[in-house]
Formats: C-alpha cells, sequence, structure tokens
C-alpha cells in the first residue's frame, strides 16, 4: 500500500511540474535527490556496518542470549499463547534487544524469523496469532534506549549534539510501546468476548 502512495505523490508532483511548465525542476529534483540519497547510503553504510558488527559480537559472545534470557519471564506474560521454552520467544527477545540499541535493520532477521517460528504453531494459517499482533505492535513502536543509528546521522549532518535526543528518544518509544499494548489488550479482550 505504501508503495502506491509514494507513487501516488511522484506522479502528482511530475503532472503539476508538467502542468506548470516546470521541466527543469523536474529533471533537477531527480538528479539531485538521486545524489542526495546515495550520499546518505555512503556515509551510513560504515556506521551500520560498525553497529551490526557489534551486535554480532555480542551474538558470538552469548551476550545477547543473557540479555535474552533476562527478558523472557516479561516475554512469558506478553506472550502466554507461547510454550514455554519455544524458539519464538528467544527470536523475540533477541529483536528486541537489539531494536533497544536503535539498530532495526540489524534486528529485521530476527524479527522474520520470530514470525515465521510463530507462523508454525498459529492453528489459522490464513489469519495472524495473537502472538504475531502483539509482535507486531512491540516492534512496530520501536522501544530503543540508545538511538544509534538516529545519533549517526545526526554526526553526519555535523550537528552541534548529536545525543541531545536520547532522552526524547526514549520517552516517547517507552509511550508508543505501552499505548501500543494497552491497545493490543484491549482489543484483543474484546474480540475474545465477542467470540
Amino acid at each position: 500500500m505504501i508503495n502506491y502512495i509514494w507513487a501516488g505523490f511522484i506522479i502528482v508532483g511530475i503532472i503539476y511540474g508538467i502542468l506548470t511548465n516546470n521541466f527543469s525542476s523536474i529533471n533537477t529534483e531527480i538528479l539531485e535527490s538521486s545524489k542526495t540519497t546515495l550520499d546518505l547510503i555512503m556515509k551510513t553504510f560504515p556506521l551500520v556496518a560498525l553497529w551490526t558488527g557489534i551486535m554480532n559480537i555480542a551474538k558470538e559472545s552469548k551476550l545477547l542470549e543473557k540479555l535474552s534470557n533476562f527478558i523472557s519471564p516479561l516475554l512469558g506474560k506478553l506472550f502466554p499463547e507461547i510454550p514455554k521454552g519455544h524458539e519464538s520467544l528467544g527470536y523475540i527477545a533477541s529483536n528486541i534487544v537489539i531494536n533497544l540499541f536503535g539498530l532495526g535493520s540489524a534486528a529485521t532477521p530476527f524479527g522474520l524469523k520470530a514470525m515465521k517460528s510463530l507462523q508454525e504453531i498459529n492453528d489459522d494459517k490464513t489469519t495472524a496469532s495473537r502472538s504475531m499482533i502483539t509482535f507486531l505492535v512491540m516492534n512496530t513502536s520501536g522501544l530503543t534506549l540508545i538511538p544509534t543509528t538516529v545519533i549517526s546521522l545526526r554526526m553526519l549532518y555535523k550537528s552541534m549534539n548529536p545525543t541531545e535526543i536520547v532522552i526524547t528518544c526514549l520517552i516517547a518509544t517507552i509511550a508508543s510501546t505501552v499505548i501500543g499494548l494497552i491497545a493490543d489488550r484491549i482489543l484483543a479482550n474484546r474480540n475474545r468476548v465477542k467470540k
């Protein structure tokens, strides 16, 4: 759906440029935005590679596993439908821990593995299970302790104080996670009552 929205924006912009006889602006924007995008990728790639490497070291040293085991009791309460000790809890925990450090791209493989594992224990393969929805809410809310990617971008663009957003991000992500989980539970209970 989002692809259609972006495609719509682009088409409307091009049509508007043609109707207002602004061909040069269309060409300039296409070339400049392509250059800006490539520059951004080239500048952020080393930082993402660095943090992904650090997370791989944490994984190999079993630090990630220890952090995952630490939050597993909480996950048991958030995901009561998942059998205790099921591999999906480990994937969910790893995804959450990596997201806590603001590394969404490094967390994605664990999120995909978690969803695949949750689908295996899902009774109705055509509909997302309660656990899948809860995990999606948690993943989308993006609870973050240290927004490393945002800090890296702020450093690249010469921010005077790249880390000043940490407290604001922490408050925003805690609020979004709590509100998301409350809404998830309310809707889950309401659907359970209807059935």
